[in-house]
Order: C-alpha cells, then structure tokens, then sequence
C-alpha cells in the first residue's frame, strides 16, 4: 500500500487456469500429469513459474492478492504440493469436475472474485506458458492492469516471430495512446500466416486477458448468457473443503464447453465493450508442441538440442529428450525424439503438432500410456511401477515423511514389502508394527492394511503384487487422509 494517500489502489486477482491436458507433448505429458506440471524450461514447473510471475506484479497503485487456481480434481494435490514448493499458499483451488474449456472457468473466477462484495481486476493467464524476461512481463501486465481498471479489456499480444500456425492472431490498430482490437483471426494456413507476418499487423493472441470481474461477467451475460447462468448455478452447488471449493458436479456438466475467444473475446470489436491490446515482449512461448520446446532449448552449434542421457552426432536441430535410459541418435536432421520409461515418439519437428493424431489413437484404444506416466504421483507421494508381467507386478514406493496411504484392502492380490529406506508403520490387519530398512511384511488378499511413514524422512519400499487382477481400480478404502472414496 502506497503512503500517499491520492493514490488508489487497484486490487488484483490473479488467475491461474492449469486444467488444460498437453496432448502435443505426449508422451511426456499425460491426463494425469500434464504438462504444466512438468520442468519443460527453467528448473520449475510451468505453473510454478507462472505462480512466480502473478505474485510480483505489486507497485504503489497495484495490490496483488493470493491466486484463485482454476483446475481439474484429479489434480488438486499436484496443484497445492507444487504451489507450497514455490512458498506460494492460493486462495482457493477451484476445482472442474470435468472440462468445459476456459470460459467457464474464469466465469467460476469471476463469480469467486466477486462473493465478498469485491471487484478486483483478474489477470487471467494459463499455466502451460514460459517467459526468459519476468521485467518486461511485469511492465506490461502493469500496464494492463491500470487500463483494465478503467473498465476495458485488455488482452496480451507477442509480436509474431515466424509464420506460426498454432496461435491465435490479433490485429489492432493505434487509439490515442494505445491499442484497440479491430479483430481476431483464428489459427491460419501457413501462407496466410506469412501474409500476417509480412504485413506487420498482426500479434500473437497469448492467451492472457486482464479485466474486471463484473465486465467479465456483464460480456458474457450479453454474448453467452447461458454459460453465465449455467456457471452461476454450478457455483450456487459449490462445496467447500479448506483450499478447495468444487462446483456442483451434475449442474457443471450441463455447462456449454467454450473458449474465452469464442464466448466473448471476438465479439467485443464493434460492441459496448472496449477490447485492447498491451505488446508484451519477454520472450514468450506457449510450449505448445515439441518444436516449441526445442525453440527455447539451450542448443549446440548444429542446433541440437538435448535433455538426460542422449548422445546426438552428425545430426542438425535435432531435440532428443531421454528420460530412463541413454537415447542416441546419429544423421538426422529437424527431427524431435521423446524416450519415457513406457513409450518413445519420434517425429518431424516442423510436424510436431500433429502428436495429437497418436493421443487420438491411444485414446479409441483405451490404452494406458494415454493417461498416466510410469512414476505416478500421488498426495502421500509416488510409485513406479518398474515390472510387471502375468500374474504379477513390482513397484517401487515413496511415502512423504508424516504422510500414509488409505486403509484398504484389496480383492484379487496379496502384496509383499521390503522397506529400502526410512522406517515404514505397517497396519496388517490388528496388527501395527515399525519395519525398518532390510525388513520385509506380508498382506494377505483380502486383509485391511496400511502404509504409514512415521519419520521425517522419505520411506522407500518395494511392492510385489501377485494375483489375478492387478488393476488400480482394486481398491476398496476404509479411511483416507485426502479424502477420496
């Protein structure tokens, strides 16, 4: 808060939207870890740097508040657990029972934003981004937050560095001292892309917008009135636990799946509403696809780009990331090379985009490699399923020190442990016992049971399951911290 008491202050809600699944960067990225989760650039994740960039955008006349998370249940414990890393408590997590693209959720900020009484600006901005220039991002969100308290719309547009076919373009023109919007121009044809890059007036649609609240809702109650009301009684069913409040489930579903852009965004040219642009120069990117990752790559003198264990020669832009084993490739030439522990990708890089078509297929499959990596992440910790084969599977097990899993019991498989490192607390039917490293416990099929890390530093196990079914779904709960059934 300034000391001069002519200033105003201007109270801003950041938004966070980190519900988007990341299908372009399969087989890194999956519906249960997606890629903004995932240190792609930098040493965090892409939320947490975009958790980073909201929390410094203070000055004498802008107060910024806690970041309202707009994302999905499955992923609410990923979201607090690597917001806390970054020291950065939210105000609230709100959590989509299941996608209806972004309209409804910066509605559902909105009508949070707005429950006190309150109409602070949102800087809405997705979760999926990077930046290599945090000073100029703070400038211009500045900038945009002190014109959007006037009562505009203010979107964030890159000035256009290749014929890029993936984004969204803006073109606007001069008005007094800035930017109006004139119109929005959906993904081109790479031609029509290169006629918008030649002409110099268009800019990348970044995906960011600032604004009221109350303008955000007053435009779609005028464009898209039945998303407002359908968001609105979603709300209205909302259930609050701690940091995390949950729409109505059944009334959420009902809501209409719309874009940002398409519900309001292109509609404002020529309306009541003032729709404009802020240039943002800070060496954006969206990471949207492959090529992109390799764009923002550090990059030898051929122009090959590496991650992990990858021997790369007489190759030429080139990116290989190798994430479980030594990845070596020799003679190519523009093309992209992902190695998982359960799946590889190879591809053009100019073709990356088109990933999209394998996560199409694996999903009319029903496969596995469509949702969840190898290293599965849970609140109490993580497992790595590390063999398995008929009638068994072998997994590899950390627990947070202070952290348990359910009490449970499985129908179909008896699992063996051996703890490699830390002391485990081990619920075995009436019995409680301490293992401590080099021991090992049995749980017959069909016993209650527990695994309990009463330390305070990480437990390791080995799990052998063995049994006729060894699906997740094999799981009955009696009690769970974390609250799922």
């Amino acid at each position: 808060m300034s000391s001069d008491k002519n200033v105003k202050t201007i109270q801003v809600q950041p938004v966070i939207m980190a519900g988007g699944s990341g299908t372009r960067l399969w087989p890194l990225s999956r519906a249960g870890y997606p890629k903004q989760f995932l240190v792609l650039s930098g040493n965090e994740s892409l939320f947490q740097q975009a958790a980073r960039r909201l929390a410094d955008l203070g000055a004498a006349d802008i107060a910024t508040t806690a970041p309202l998370i707009v994302g999905n249940e499955e992923h609410r414990f990923l979201l607090l657990d690597q917001l806390r890393e970054t020291g950065i408590e939210p105000g609230a997590a709100l959590l989509e029972p299941c996608g209806r693209n972004t309209a409804p959720a910066v509605t559902l900020a909105a009508l949070a934003a707005v429950e006190g009484g309150d109409d602070p600006v949102l800087v809405v901005t997705p979760a999926d981004q990077t930046l290599t220039d945090p000073a100029a991002f703070k400038a211009a969100m500045q900038q945009a937050v002190r014109e959007a308290a006037g009562g505009a719309i203010v979107i964030l547009g890159i000035k256009p560095e290749r014929p890029e076919t993936g984004y969204g373009y803006i073109r606007a023109e001069a008005d007094g001292s800035g930017l109006k919007v004139a119109a929005f121009v959906e993904k081109p044809d790479a031609a029509t892309a290169q006629k918008y890059l030649d002409s110099g007036d268009y800019s990348w649609n970044a995906g960011m917008f600032v604004l009221r609240a109350s303008t955000w809702l007053a435009a779609l109650g005028q464009f898209r009135p039945d998303i407002l009301e359908a968001t609105r009684a979603a709300w209205t069913a909302r259930s609050t636990d701690a940091k995390f409040i949950r729409p109505g489930k059944a009334q959420f579903a009902a809501v209409p799946s719309e874009s940002i852009d398409y519900a309001v965004m292109e509609r404002c040219p020529g309306s009541a509403f003032l729709l404009r642009m802020v240039s943002l120069s800070a060496g954006w990117n969206d990471l949207g696809a492959w090529e992109a990752v390799w764009l923002v790559a550090d990059k030898d003198a051929e122009g090959n780009a590496s991650v992990g264990d990858a021997i790369v020669k007489q190759s030429r832009n080139t990116f290989v990331h190798a994430t479980s084993r030594l990845v070596s490739v020799v003679g190519l030439e523009d093309v992209v090379v992902v190695e998982t522990p359960d799946a590889v990708l190879v591809t053009d890089r100019s073709r990356s985009q088109e990933v999209k078509a394998i996560v199409g297929q694996l999903h009319a499959q029903n496969r596995g490699e469509l949702d969840l990596p190898r290293k599965v992440h849970r609140p109490w910790g993580w497992y790595d399923s590390i063999d398995h084969g008929e009638r068994f599977q072998v997994k590899r097990i950390m627990v947070k020190p202070g952290a348990s899993l359910s009490l449970q019991m499985h129908h179909h498989r008896a699992e063996h442990w051996i703890v490699v490192s830390g002391t485990a607390e081990v619920t075995n039917g009436d019995q409680i016992l301490l293992i401590s490293e080099n021991q090992s416990t049995y749980i017959p099929l069909g016993q209650k049971h527990r695994l309990r890390n009463p330390g305070k530093v990480p437990l390791e196990i080995i799990e052998v399951q063995s049994g006729t079914y060894l699906g997740e779904d094999d799981i009955v709960r009696f009690d769970d911290t974390y609250g799922r059934s």
